[in-house]
């Protein structure tokens, strides 16, 4: 019988978004499944369709969020931060639990040194963690 091994992070992790938009500035794709457009599009009170026409675009055959000419997420306002906080993509509301920041302490310790709420805040356990791994 094989034991299987716990993860560098078994321990756990501390996060806890300061929603300084670190993550949500600069180039990057935030990509979407449908099942998030709809959700999205409903928080804003808008058609799917319009939604689309407006936030949407594909980027090698995938869906993702438009951005503004910045670079910036199309919901990113300076002030106000994440504008559909509570519908955004399940891309970020599962950082920083990526598999690129938990590949090694390393990983996360050059995570923390960009993200404020890396190392901080509340425990995540292992189990956790693995959840949000695998919905990303």
């Amino acid at each position: 019988m094989t034991r299987k091994s716990t993860p560098w992070y078994g321990g756990g992790l501390r996060f806890a978004c300061t929603r300084c938009g670190r993550c949500c500035t600069g180039h990057g794709y935030v990509w979407l499944s449908v099942e998030r457009i709809e959700r999205i599009a409903e928080y804003l009170g808008m058609t799917v369709d319009g939604f689309s026409r407006r936030y949407v675009r594909r980027v090698d055959g995938r869906l993702c969020l438009v951005d503004k000419a910045s670079s910036d997420c199309v919901f990113w306002q300076n002030e106000a931060g994440c504008t559909i906080y509570e519908a955004r993509p399940t891309q970020c509301r599962t950082f920083p639990f990526w598999s690129e920041y938990l590949e090694s302490p390393a990983a996360w310790q050059e995570l923390a040194g960009e993200c404020p709420g890396a190392g901080s805040g509340p425990r995540h356990d292992e189990s956790a963690i693995l959840r949000q791994l695998r919905r990303g």
